[in-house]
C-alpha cells in the first residue's frame, strides 16, 4: 500500500524550503550554500562541467537544456590560475563596483559604505570590456548592453550585475549563469511612477494636450481643431494587471471609468477589490474604448498587436503603451491609424531605443511620444537606486536574493541525478499552463511526485522550480529558478503544495512519476480534466526522454519534444490516416502519432507529434474531421 508525505509552499518564510536542510539517499555530505558561488572564482562555463558531472549515471541524457538553470557545487573549486593577468583580490580588501550609468545618490551612498564604487558613464562596449575584469559588481540601467563578450572579458571576478529597474533584457543571462555571475534587479520601486506616466498619457492623448501645445507655440490659436474626448463613462482595458496594470486600473476607476482586465494569472478576487472585471484578451480589445498595456515582452507576447488584432478592435479606440515597444508591431500600428481603427496612440516605449527620427510612426499626427519616461520621477529614481543597491550588496554578501533572475548554485549530486526529471518538470508546467483556459486565473497547482525512495530523500525544490518555471515563464516577464520560484509564485498569487508518494518501483531512480494538477480553472481541451473536475497531467522520465503518461482520465504515452496536437476523438479505424493526410497535405511533418483509450470503441486521445506549426486552416480541417471532437495545439 502506497504511503504518501504533503508538503505546502507557504508565504510564512518566503525561502524556508530553499534554506532548509535536504537529505539525500546518494550522499550524507554537508550541502553547500545556495550563493556561495557569489564568491567563486571559476570562469569555467557550466556546459563543460555538467557533461563530465553526468556521465555517471543518465550518460544517455544531454543536459544542455538546463545549463541557464542550474549551476554545480564544484565550480567553486576552480582557481584563477589560468587568468594570470586577472587582478586578484584577498578577502579583506573591498569589493569594486562598477556604476556604468547615472544611480540616484542614496544607492551611491550606500554602496560606498561596502566597496570602491567606480561611476563611469558612456562606456563603449570596448571601454566596458576593458574594465569589467577589475569589477566584482556592475550597476547598469536599459542602457549598457551586458553582453557575453562582457562576462568572458570578466575573467571570473564579476559576481553579480545589477539591473536598476525592471526589465533585463540589456543582460545575457544565460552567459551569466555559465560564467557564475548572478544578475538582480529592482522591481518594485518604480511601480506607482510608470502607473501615473500611463495616466498622463491617457489624458493626455484624449485631450490632444501635445499637439495643441506644440500648435500654440508655433503662433496658432486652433480650438475647434483640437476637440478631445472624454474617459468618464468609457472602458479601458488593462493588458497585464500586475504591480504597474493594477495601480493604472486603481487610477481610471476615479477617472470614472469603467476597467476591464486581462491577465492569465491575476487572481479573480484581487481584481474585484479594486472594481475590475477580468476577461479574456479577445473581448478585451473587442470592446475597449481606450487599451493600456502593461504586459512583458515575451515570445508569446512579441508583436502580439497586429494587423489581426487591430482588426478585431471597436474603430476608434485609443492605445496607451509604456510597457515593452516589441510588444506592439509598429508598422501595423500606423496602417491601422492611418485607416481610422485606431484613433490615438501615446507611447512611451518603442522596439528599438532611441526610434529612428524619421519613423512613421514617431511623426504620425495622432501620436503622442514621449522617451521612455515611465520611471522618471524623482522619487522612483531614488527608490530604485536604493532598491538595487541593497540587492547587490547582499549578492556580495552571499545573501539570497528576492529580486534574483537567474539560478543559485545546485549540489552536484542532487543536480545530477534529478537531470533528466528536471526538464520533464519544467515541460509538464508549460504543458499545463496551455491547457488552462483564457481567463481563469490560476491559483492552486498540486505536484505529486510518486517514488519509491523515503519521501525525506527525495529533494523537489529544483522540480518544484522548474514546475514553476514551466508555469509562469511562457507569458510571464518573470525568469524563475531555484531562488525566486517560491517567490515569484506567491507574487503571482500561486498556492503551490506538493505530495510525496511512496510507490512499487525501481529505488535506483529518484522519481517514478510526477502528476500536476490546477485546480478551479476552466480547460481548452476538455479531455485534460480529471473526475474531480481538475486539469491534470501526468509524466515519466522513460530512456531519458520526457513522457506525458496521463491526460485528465486518459492514459497516453506521448515524448514531450516539439510541437503537440491533442485530440479526442471516436475511437474508430481510419483516424490516424485522416489527421496524417491532413498535415502531410500541409507539408507538416510527424514524427510520431499514439493513441490513448478508455474503453475500445468509445473515446480516444490521439497525440500527435509535428515538427511544424501547423497554420490555422490546417488545425481547422482537423478540427471539422467528424470524428473528433476536441482537439488543442501546444508548444513544448
Amino acid at each position: 500500500m502506497a504511503s504518501s508525505s504533503s508538503t505546502t509552499t507557504t508565504t510564512k518564510s518566503l525561502f524556508s524550503s530553499t534554506f532548509s536542510a535536504s537529505r539525500s539517499s546518494s550522499s550524507t555530505a554537508t550541502r553547500t550554500s545556495l550563493l556561495s558561488f557569489l564568491r567563486s572564482t571559476s570562469a569555467t562555463p557550466i556546459s563543460q562541467k555538467l557533461s563530465h558531472a553526468n556521465n555517471s549515471r543518465h550518460h544517455y541524457y544531454s543536459v544542455s537544456p538546463i545549463k541557464n538553470v542550474l549551476k554545480t557545487a564544484t565550480e567553486s573549486e576552480t582557481s584563477l590560475s589560468k587568468y594570470p593577468d586577472v587582478d586578484l583580490v584577498s578577502s579583506d580588501s573591498k569589493p569594486t563596483i562598477l556604476v556604468s550609468e547615472k544611480l540616484g545618490s542614496a544607492g551611491i551612498e550606500l554602496l560606498k559604505g561596502f566597496g570602491d564604487v567606480d561611476c563611469s558613464y558612456n562606456l563603449s562596449p570596448e571601454q566596458l570590456c576593458e574594465k569589467i575584469s577589475r569589477c566584482d559588481a556592475l550597476i547598469v540601467r536599459s542602457g549598457t548592453k551586458v553582453t557575453r563578450e562582457v562576462f568572458e572579458a570578466s575573467k571570473g571576478r564579476l559576481k553579480v550585475v545589477g539591473r536598476a529597474g525592471v526589465g533585463i533584457d540589456n543582460v545575457d543571462l544565460q552567459a551569466a549563469t555559465e560564467f557564475g555571475c548572478l544578475v538582480v534587479n529592482a522591481p518594485t520601486a518604480n511601480t506607482v511612477a510608470a502607473a501615473e506616466h500611463g495616466i498622463a498619457l491617457l489624458a493626455a492623448m484624449a485631450r490632444n494636450v501635445s499637439q495643441a501645445d506644440a500648435s500654440m507655440k508655433s503662433g496658432k490659436w486652433e480650438r475647434n481643431k483640437y476637440v478631445g474626448v472624454s474617459m468618464v463613462g468609457k472602458t479601458v482595458a488593462v493588458m497585464g494587471f500586475g504591480k504597474v496594470g493594477s495601480e493604472v486600473a486603481r487610477r481610471a476607476k476615479g477617472l470614472g471609468m469603467n476597467v476591464i482586465a486581462h491577465d492569465p494569472y491575476a487572481p479573480a478576487d484581487r481584481a474585484r477589490a479594486i472594481g475590475v472585471e477580468l476577461v479574456s484578451f479577445e473581448q478585451a480589445i473587442a470592446t475597449a474604448d481606450f487599451i493600456s498595456l502593461h504586459m512583458p515582452l515575451t515570445p508569446t507576447t512579441s508583436k502580439i498587436f497586429n494587423d489581426q488584432t487591430f482588426s478585431m478592435m471597436k474603430k476608434g479606440v485609443r492605445i496607451v503603451n509604456v510597457a515593452r515597444g516589441g510588444v506592439i508591431d509598429e508598422d501595423a500600428l500606423v496602417r491601422a491609424l492611418d485607416s481610422g481603427i485606431v484613433a490615438q496612440a501615446a507611447l512611451d516605449v518603442f522596439t528599438e531605443e532611441p526610434p529612428q527620427t524619421d519613423s512613421k510612426l514617431i511623426q504620425h499626427h495622432n501620436v503622442t511620444v514621449t522617451p521612455h519616461l515611465g520611471a522618471s520621477t524623482k522619487e522612483a529614481q531614488e527608490g530604485v537606486a536604493i532598491e538595487i543597491a541593497e540587492a547587490v550588496v547582499g549578492a556580495l554578501k552571499g545573501e539570497l536574493s528576492a529580486t534574483a533572475v537567474n539560478a543559485p548554485m545546485v549540489p552536484a549530486e542532487v543536480m545530477s541525478e534529478l537531470a533528466p526529471y528536471v526538464v520533464l518538470a519544467e515541460k509538464l508546467g508549460r504543458l499545463a499552463v496551455q491547457l488552462v483556459a483564457g481567463g481563469s486565473g490560476i491559483k492552486s497547482i498540486k505536484v505529486t511526485y510518486r517514488s519509491a525512495r523515503d519521501p525525506d530523500d527525495l529533494d523537489t525544490r529544483l522540480l518544484r522550480a522548474m514546475i514553476t518555471k514551466g508555469i509562469i515563464e511562457p507569458i510571464s516577464s518573470s525568469f524563475v529558478n531555484l531562488v525566486n520560484a517560491d517567490f515569484t509564485a506567491k507574487q503571482k498569487g500561486l498556492r503551490i503544495s506538493e505530495e510525496r508518494v511512496v510507490v512499487d518501483a525501481n529505488p535506483e531512480f529518484p522519481v517514478d512519476s510526477i502528476q500536476v494538477q490546477i485546480s478551479n480553472v476552466d480547460s481548452k481541451f476538455a479531455s485534460a480534466v480529471s473526475e474531480n473536475g481538475e486539469v491534470s497531467i501526468e509524466g515519466k522520465v522513460k530512456f531519458g526522454i520526457p513522457h506525458l503518461t496521463c491526460l485528465g482520465s486518459f492514459g497516453v504515452d506521448v515524448s514531450l519534444e516539439g510541437n503537440l496536437i491533442l485530440c479526442r476523438q471516436v475511437d474508430q479505424p481510419g483516424m490516424i490516416g485522416k489527421v496524417g493526410n491532413i498535415l502531410g497535405k500541409q507539408n507538416v511533418n510527424v514524427s510520431f502519432m499514439s493513441v490513448g483509450r478508455t474503453v475500445r470503441r468509445n473515446k480516444a486521445i490521439m497525440a500527435i507529434g509535428v515538427d511544424e506549426e501547423p497554420n490555422k486552416d490546417t488545425l481547422n480541417k482537423i478540427g471539422q474531421v467528424p470524428a473528433i471532437e476536441e482537439f488543442v495545439f501546444l508548444k513544448l
